[in-house]
């Protein structure tokens, strides 16, 4: 089983290099990916929208800026984004952003994009947020177009590039792996249609994390694609409902369960999110890199 760690934010309180410390120590411990969590902006609640899932004041670090910082420091470890909220960036910056990322990462990168439930942030950002939807199909079809051609000429209902070229290529050309996250209807059928992969956030009951796999596994063959070139991925943790629930990563015995649960349901990926980790107690980069060895761990020992 692969294993991501989505890097927490929180560390850059103890100085750039906490940042550097925890990027290199995921990579030593031997997890597979470092990937990072996308906001620009945190709403305050308003007259006319309610309060966002996440407190407006939450340090969250910008993620391409921040995996950038991350490929100095690393060698081996995947990089990418858990997920990146594309309709809300422009996609042709956002093609040049991860083919660089790419060539000085050495083909390092997997981009993780979604829509995003913001509308707030949408508008902060001068995206439309009500079309979100239909722009990320274009959008991605737009990245690889960058990423493979020589000269990029494309004719959609919300871009349009005639006769302009974006160079380096990234290492991965246009293989570079775009996973989808989202767990609607509507992201199934994208990640079957257009995704190398899924960023399924926890589902608790493996039967539906199963059936959701199945979905995409229709929608990759209605569009004579191979379902079984489609990754899956996880996180592990699940939202806490209680005080128990919050202290999930402080019992390696619960998470590894939940990690053979995941594999069990055909996932060959699973997520720790080191923020959670963060919230359940462990509040420095050297308690969150001893957890987070711990656990990798026992997950590989008993897992593989």
């Amino acid at each position: 089983m692969k294993l991501s760690v989505e890097f927490p934010s929180v560390a850059y309180r103890e100085g750039p290099e906490a940042v550097r410390k925890l990027a290199r120590a995921i990579e030593d411990i031997g997890y597979d990916q470092l990937d990072m969590f996308d906001h620009v902006l945190m709403g305050y609640p308003t007259e006319t929208r309610p309060a966002p899932m996440y407190p407006p004041q939450m340090p969250i670090m910008e993620a391409l800026m921040t995996l950038s910082y991350a490929a100095a420091v690393t060698d081996r470890i995947g990089l990418g984004t858990e997920v990146l909220v594309l309709p809300q960036r422009q996609p042709t910056l956002v093609a040049k952003q991860i083919s660089t990322l790419d060539t000085l990462s050495g083909g390092r990168v997997r981009l993780g994009v979604g829509v995003g439930w913001q509308e707030s942030e949408y508008d902060a950002l001068q995206e439309t947020f009500t079309n979100r939807g239909k722009r990320m199909g274009e959008a991605i079809e737009l990245l690889r177009a960058y990423w493979r051609d020589e000269r990029i000429d494309y004719s959609g209902e919300h871009y349009q590039i005639e006769a302009m070229a974006m160079e380096p290529k990234p290492p991965q050309g246009a293989a570079l792996p775009i996973w989808i996250g989202g767990n609607v209807p509507r992201a199934l059928q994208r990640v079957g249609e257009l995704g190398d992969g899924w960023l399924a956030t926890a589902i608790e009951d493996v039967a539906i994390a199963k059936r959701c796999a199945e979905k995409i596994r229709g929608y990759a063959e209605a569009a004579g694609r191979d379902p079984d070139a489609i990754g899956l991925q996880m996180m592990l943790d699940v939202p806490p409902r209680d005080e128990a629930g919050k202290k999930f990563y402080t019992n390696p015995d619960n998470v590894l369960a939940r990690a053979a649960q995941v594999k069990e349901a055909g996932f060959q990926w699973g997520a720790l999110n080191a923020t959670a980790m963060f919230q359940a107690g462990y509040r420095s980069v050297d308690a969150l890199v001893d957890q987070l060895g711990l656990l990798h761990d026992k997950i590989r020992s008993e897992l593989g």
